[in-house]
């Protein structure tokens, strides 16, 4: 039986001594150690010291450092500036890499070449243009931790088998990279059943994912579906839901029954529009029909705030007695809105739904069905949306 030597014994007791007075440091620190007893410490307390005044530079804070102190058993060298230095190389400022450690600090046990890297080849293997990893990243950094065969390959699979193009991934995933975490059981696949269910074709919906991938991260059952039944409760009809969602998605996501309450005391005080015509102006009909694919970069006028952008500028056009349709009205940032207002000319090039400041709610009648040759593309979708221009 081996004989235990006074060296082994020694060493275990200097670990313990050593053991103590790191904490202790920590301690005094404002830092709480207790997750750290399971972990294996530096042998002295200076290399400690380093650990944290390292972290330190970055702009970690003690309150940083209780949010997660198994970063304090990272290795300056072996750990934290390998990562840091890859973080760099792929897009990530200096002056960000704090921000970052913060939002994520489990990157810094990560390894650069088993981990970090094959990430960062699936990105790009999904056309996010390599300028455009570290703005992800930032964005989302949480990425670096899934499984390449997981729920960002199932994501990615069941959004294409929808119709959303391969080479749309990668602007999808630079504009709102969360989809890549999302279940598809349990989150996307319900989402475009619903959209489904409420008569917009799956190529839409995936047209409109490509478009505005955000809106996968509405909550069906908080928002959406309230929403909806919102849209119905001010007198949109159901066969005209698909053509409103078509039209701005956004007005799943918003607080739309506040948002349209003041609308239409607005529209029915200022502008003399009758719940009806209210209804009618949310379904935004116009004068030629289109296939609804054409509808999807439609402007989102509901989305607009009433006291914030529609109300000032509605005033000030009326002042001046200027004629405008809603896109020029609503659509265009505030100084090319005050631009156009001196130019005394509001109107933008295309026709659209407008406002005419002081006149009641007029609904020309006339229709106009939409030529084979206009859906030549249309195959698929055979659902011609037909609207007439509201008057205001």
């Amino acid at each position: 039986m081996p004989s235990v030597t006074w060296g082994v014994i020694q060493g275990k007791k200097e670990k313990l001594v050593n053991r103590v007075i790191i904490c202790d440091y920590l301690k005094s620190l404002g830092i709480i150690p207790d997750e750290l007893e399971s972990l294996e410490l530096p042998s002295t307390v200076q290399v400690m010291k380093e650990r944290v005044e390292f972290l330190q530079r970055l702009g970690l804070t003690v309150d940083d450092f209780n949010e997660y102190p198994l970063m304090l058993g990272c290795s300056v060298r072996k750990n934290i500036i390998p990562v840091l230095g890859y973080l760099e190389k792929i897009g990530i400022s200096r002056s960000k890499l704090g921000e970052f450690v913060k939002s994520y600090p489990q990157v810094l046990h990560m390894s650069v070449v088993v981990e970090l890297m094959p990430v960062v080849k699936f990105l790009r293997g999904l056309d996010v243009e390599k300028q455009d990893i570290g703005f992800v990243l930032q964005k989302y950094p949480e990425l670096l931790g899934f499984k390449l065969e997981g729920t960002m390959s199932t994501s990615v699979a069941f959004l294409v088998s929808i119709g959303v193009s391969p080479r749309d991934i990668g602007p999808m995933v630079t504009q709102y990279p969360y989809f890549l975490g999302m279940r598809v059981g349990t989150v996307i696949k319900p989402f475009v059943d619903y959209m489904v269910s409420l008569g917009l074709p799956k190529k839409i919906v995936a047209r409109m994912l490509e478009k505005r991938a955000y809106i996968l991260g509405y909550n069906l059952e908080e928002t959406m579906k309230p929403n909806v039944d919102c849209l119905i409760s001010f007198g949109v009809r159901k066969e005209a839901l698909a053509s409103v969602i078509a039209q701005y998605p956004q007005i799943l996501g918003v607080p739309l029954k506040a948002k349209l309450s003041s609308q239409q005391y607005f529209f029915g005080l200022k502008l003399k529009v009758d719940p009806e015509g209210f209804a009618q102006v949310i379904e935004k009909k116009s004068e030629m029909g289109r296939p609804i694919k054409e509808l999807v970069d439609f402007p989102e006028y509901f989305t607009y705030g009433l006291e914030s952008r529609i109300k000032p500028r509605y005033q000030l056009a009326k002042s001046k007695g200027i004629r405008c349709s809603l896109d020029s009205l609503l659509n265009c940032s505030d100084q090319m809105f005050e631009e156009r207002l001196q130019d005394g000319c509001l109107e933008s090039e295309t026709v659209g739904p407008s406002f005419d400041m002081g006149g009641k709610l007029q609904l020309p009648g006339r229709y106009e069905i939409v030529s084979e040759s206009d859906e030549e593309d249309e195959s698929d979708n055979e659902t011609v949306l037909y609207r007439r221009t509201v008057s205001l």
